[in-house]
């Protein structure tokens, strides 16, 4: 499973985008018990695109979040190249679509 890089204010959140061509958000709440279930899920499911950095924000600790990407609920996953929002799930997301939505923009961008 990957690990992913904890990101503890808005400005490593806006660092990490932007530095990453390929760059993972995955935004949970502690008390949210779909974000833990989800969770191994997609380190699992990325560990099939090892040139896409992931990074975790616990939106109750970074509030600003919700307001910089209009986050209303979570779990939200975000992927951006180059710094824009190519793929956005939240709440319920089925990892099968989601890894072919990544797998199409993966391979234009590393391949």
């Amino acid at each position: 499973m990957r690990e992913l890089q904890k990101l503890i204010s808005l400005d490593m959140v806006e660092k990490f985008m932007h530095e990453h061509e390929l760059a993972f958000l995955y935004i949970s709440r502690p008390d949210c018990s779909v974000c833990h279930g989800l969770l191994p899920q997609v380190q699992e499911l990325m560990m099939n695109y090892p040139e896409i950095k992931l990074g975790h924000v616990d939106a109750d600790a970074v509030k600003e979040i919700a307001g910089r990407f209009s986050i209303f609920t979570v779990p939200v996953l975000l992927l951006f190249v180059n710094g824009k929002e190519y793929i956005r799930e939240a709440r319920i997301v089925h990892l099968q679509l989601l890894d072919e939505k990544i797998r199409k923009i993966y391979e234009n961008v590393v391949e």
